[in-house]
């Protein structure tokens, strides 16, 4: 099979500012339908490939090919909007695009064309970038976080326009889920190098942990410097593994917790084991009420969260998120309702705006602001320095400004201040956004060793399903849920109302899609492929599930290690749901397959 022509291709290419190269050697190939992602550390200059691409700047050596009138559409990371124009000037751009051009950008992200750019909110703004990246549908998409600031909705539609379409693009984004629905490939930048893998971001961590063990064996064969630096390699892939794992069964004990504690089952085991509830209880809530105007944004909701408790809060953007949230911690006044906290409540609050940090100050100033070289992170006295370093920053950036940090590194140093100042509730809002994998794995680390409780506002799906106890979905129109579990739990629990189910938003075009429903005769290309790959699928699940059924049915498993007995009764547990929810998913598209057919005949 001779393999496509690239489009864009990169060869040998090396960026540096001034100082040390970012990368040399670059090699990056992108072909038609290719969907890649970027991957790296904040600040190893994947936005500057970005940029590169889409020539905003050049390289200081190697070859940079673009194939003949081919179209780019780039959305850079922060998209500053001009005060003084409309949302359709901006669109328009300085090249003023055909009208027709703009509308049609503008109707895909649902964004009124004639309003002003200073009444839109963060998430709008966002979205209208979003239409000027797509606008007059370029041939190739570079998207440098494109999914911040938006609510779960509009990222799922995302989602669906960029697979369904079939764009060819590269991406930058912090959200894992969102790389493991989108990605086909894989580039990660690391050390100044540049490396591809031919698979989507599911399999990240399994092939950087293969090349970090490739790297092991090779440096072992140097001398003892390189020995050294394997040691460390190995340790930190070992590490990892380990805390995942650690960290995983804490969240399903936490979690089995929060489900009884809500559906008042073995409560009273729990309470023997934890403590009287009045001691462990941070807030509870019955029957809260608040409207603003005619407008109900929360409508007799009912909770009790206790010490220790992880607690997600999801919804679009505008259903009152954070409304609840200020309720919930005493910042807002109820309408009704009763509501009780604690007493003894230190609130630490993480400000997606970073309205906290100057920057004038430097890394040292901000955690240290009366001086001295030590700060107290929780009650143990730590090197400011030393401190930095668990945040991933190296020791002569302590002493630079703030003013000369990325946008990641600004969130990593708001989190090293709020982590290391004494609370026992802990509020964050958005605390994922424009933060690399690295750096989530250090938040999640400092997030299982935090002794408190964490209110959580986040649209990072997979950040959701590995910290959260419970989730708080406010859906709008004042109606609040709690499921116990993280974001997949919540999908699988949540009750659909009876009747044709409600678009997640509204983006299409509803004439087009009233023209679809009419000319559609048979499934899309997806859903047959779909319909008929999934009776291997379950036929697999159900192999496995008689696996693990076997394994479980040795009654010396338990006795002899209790850690493979709660592992395998766990994938037996996740077996089952997913063998349910393909048999659901198969069931759905065979009845969809034959209405269609019925009604292409008829």
């Amino acid at each position: 099979m001779v393999a496509e022509p690239p489009v864009i291709a990169v060869k040998d290419a090396a960026v540096g500012f001034g100082g040390a190269r970012l990368f040399t050697g670059a090699e990056l190939s992108l072909v038609p339908g290719m969907r890649a992602c970027l991957v790296g550390r904040n600040g190893t200059g994947k936005s500057t490939i970005l940029k590169l691409l889409a020539g905003e700047i050049v390289p200081d050596s190697g070859d940079l090919y673009f194939e003949p009138g081919l179209t780019v559409g780039y959305l850079p990371q922060d998209v500053p909007l001009p005060d003084d124009k409309t949302v359709a000037e901006f669109v328009a751009g300085p090249d003023k695009a055909p009208r027709h051009e703009v509308d049609a950008a503008l109707s895909r992200v649902d964004i009124d064309g004639a309003r002003s750019c200073e009444s839109l909110s963060g998430g709008e703004a966002r979205r209208v970038a979003i239409a000027q990246a797509f606008l007059g549908d370029p041939d190739v998409m570079l998207l440098d976080e494109p999914t911040n600031h938006l609510d779960l909705p509009t990222i799922e539609w995302l989602e669906r326009e960029l697979v369904e379409r079939r764009k060819t693009l590269i991406v930058i984004s912090h959200d894992r889920a969102f790389l493991e629905h989108v990605t086909t490939d894989t580039f990660w930048l690391s050390r100044g190098k540049l490396r591809h893998n031919n698979q989507g971001y599911a399999h990240f961590q399994d092939w950087t942990e293969r090349v970090a063990d490739a790297e092991v064996r090779a440096a072992q064969k140097l001398d003892q410097k390189l020995k050294a630096e394997a040691r460390w390699l190995e340790r930190g892939v070992t590490a990892r593994r380990r805390r995942n794992q650690g960290r995983l069964q804490r969240l399903e004990t936490m979690r089995a917790q929060r489900k009884a504690l809500l559906t008042g089952e073995d409560l009273v085991q729990i309470e023997a084991d934890s403590g009287p509830l009045s001691s462990r209880l941070v807030v509870e809530c019955e029957n809260l009420c608040k409207s603003f105007g005619n407008e109900k944004i929360v409508d007799g909701f009912s909770t009790r969260i206790l010490r220790g408790d992880r607690v997600g809060f999801l919804g679009p953007n505008g259903a009152g998120k954070t409304t609840l949230l200020k309720l919930l911690i005493g910042e807002l006044e109820r309408d009704s309702g009763r509501l009780r906290r604690a007493k003894n409540l230190s609130l630490a609050f993480f400000d997606q705006t970073r309205e906290q940090l100057d920057p004038n100050d430097t890394l040292w100033q901000t955690l240290a602001p009366q001086g001295g070289d030590s700060i107290n992170v929780r009650g143990r006295q730590r090197h400011v320095v030393a401190y930095l370093r668990d945040f991933l920053f190296d020791d002569k950036q302590a002493r630079a400004p703030v003013a000369t940090l990325s946008g990641g590194e600004r969130n990593r140093l708001m989190l090293a201040k709020i982590l290391a100042q004494p609370s026992n509730l802990l509020v964050l809002d958005e605390p994922t956004n424009d933060l690399d994998a690295d750096t989530l794995d250090v938040l999640l680390d400092m997030l299982d060793s935090y002794d408190g409780t964490v209110l959580l506002v986040s649209h990072d799906r997979d950040f959701l399903d590995r910290i959260v106890s419970s989730t708080i979905a406010v859906e709008g129109g004042g109606v609040v849920n709690e499921y116990p579990g993280g974001y997949s739990d919540y999908l699988r629990q949540r009750q659909k109302p009876a009747g044709a189910s409600k678009p997640a938003m509204k983006m299409a075009n509803p004439a087009r899609e009233r023209q679809r429903d009419k000319t559609a005769s048979k499934l899309s290309f997806k859903e047959q492929h779909e319909l008929e790959t999934l009776p291997g699928r379950i036929a697999a699940l159900e192999n496995a599930k008689v696996e693990l059924e076997k394994a479980l049915s040795d009654p010396e498993l338990f006795t002899r290690d209790a850690g493979a007995y709660e592992t395998a009764a766990g994938k037996l547990a996740e077996v089952e749901a997913a063998i349910e929810d393909a048999e659901e998913r198969w069931l759905d598209l065979e009845a969809s397959r034959e209405s269609l057919a019925s009604g292409a005949a008829s």
